[in-house]
């Protein structure tokens, strides 16, 4: 059966490939120019690993803000230091 008009894959069969060093910062990178519209009071992270962090935790299963901060809990900050 061919794919639909409005399919993705017919479009990403004609696109490009990407080559390492094109892709090589991922996901903090490509979130790197994000505007932090949060007021600036309390303990503070830096919004690109708040959002990698999500980002990571609903791709793995988890979406409630509860599970999503359990799920970033789990981790020791050795783990997650390649972000911070």
């Amino acid at each position: 059966m061919p794919a639909l008009p409005s399919s993705l894959i017919s479009s990403l069969a004609h696109a490009p490939a990407l080559t390492l060093p094109e892709t090589a910062g991922g996901l903090p990178e490509a979130l790197a120019g994000l505007p932090d519209p949060r007021a600036r009071r309390g303990v503070r992270h830096r919004l690109t690993v708040v959002v990698t962090a999500a980002v990571c935790a609903v791709v793995a299963g988890y979406r409630s803000y509860t599970a999503i901060a359990e799920w970033v809990a789990m981790f020791r900050p050795r783990q997650l230091s390649p972000w911070a």
